[in-house]
């Protein structure tokens, strides 16, 4: 076993790694009212992350402008911040019909690390370093690093590198925000307080980052057109439930039948979007790709 007083110190003073005078007894409590407490405490989380929409704000147009210039969004964690982003990246394809490069994510240890616990992976910030360079990073990209406690080292090396060739570069953590890391270009940091059982960052800090996460690449797809309304009209008919999604949302943002937006799907082999102005404008699939084109992809300023 090896001796770390420093870092000992630096956990002493973290946020998540106090305990939690809520959940003191918690040991001694039936079932009802363990739940009860996790409960209670998990209110605190959309409360804490209200309060950085203004960072938030400002990491959706940096990706924005990444995507639209040909750049990419990579996120970078170990444990379950790594494995959250792997889930926020994996959903955006199927969810917005958008290249699988666009959204990337690194986690430490490798693909295995998503199903098995490598906790020891995060120590080693060269490694997160090297993620990077394999990915060829440029300053088109956006890095957004997630960590729960705000100093793991794999996060940090892969931020660093970032940094050094003009990446933007944004850390997500539960613990407040501190100033010394000059190569950090945004923090985003809802304070959710200590966990229910001491440390374990799962919790309340998971959560908090999973909401952060949802926010920042459901706003930019929305910057993007890849939403009418409040519906996805760019998704990919990859399974039954998606094409009978489509066929709906066709019945929706048109006002016609269940045949007729299958017969339009198949017209638009199986884009939505298109469907919708196929009907919308009457006109036949090129035609509708072609206005979509000088819309930029929005159904919207074809209905305004």
């Amino acid at each position: 076993m090896n001796a770390n007083p420093d870092l000992f110190s630096t956990l002493e003073t973290l946020a998540t790694e106090q305990r939690n005078p809520a959940s003191e007894n918690i040991d001694t409590e039936p079932i009802w009212k363990i739940l009860e407490i996790i409960n209670t405490e998990d209110h605190l989380v959309p409360i804490a992350v209200r309060r950085e929409i203004p960072q938030i704000a400002r990491l959706v147009e940096w990706v924005e402008t990444a995507f639209r210039s040909g750049g990419r969004l990579i996120y970078v964690g170990a444990g379950t911040s790594g494995r959250l982003g792997i889930l926020d990246a994996s959903e955006c394809p199927p969810t917005y019909g958008v290249p699988p490069e666009w959204v990337d994510a690194v986690i430490a240890g490798g693909p295995d690390a998503v199903f098995r616990s490598k906790e020891g992976a995060e120590d080693v910030p060269e490694d997160g370093m090297q993620e990077l360079r394999n990915r060829s990073v440029s300053d088109r990209d956006v890095v957004c690093g997630i960590a729960a406690s705000g100093r793991t080292p794999f996060v940090f090396g892969a931020l660093e590198y970032a940094h050094q060739v003009g990446a933007k570069t944004i850390l997500i953590t539960t613990n407040p925000r501190h100033s010394e890391d000059t190569f950090i270009d945004l923090v985003i940091c809802p304070i959710v307080g200590p966990e229910v059982v001491m440390g374990s960052t799962r919790m309340k800090s998971g959560t908090a980052q999973k909401l952060v996460l949802n926010m920042i690449t459901t706003a930019t797809m929305i910057r993007l057109g890849k939403v009418y309304k409040n519906m996805m009209v760019d998704l990919q008919m990859t399974n039954e439930k998606l094409i009978e999604r489509s066929k709906r949302i066709v019945m929706l943002a048109t006002d016609v039948s269940y045949d007729e937006a299958q017969a339009a799907l198949e017209a638009a082999d199986g884009h939505v979007k298109v469907a919708i102005v196929m009907i919308l404008n009457r006109v036949d699939p090129n035609e509708a790709r072609s206005i979509l084109l000088e819309t930029d992809g929005f159904v919207r300023k074809l209905v305004q």
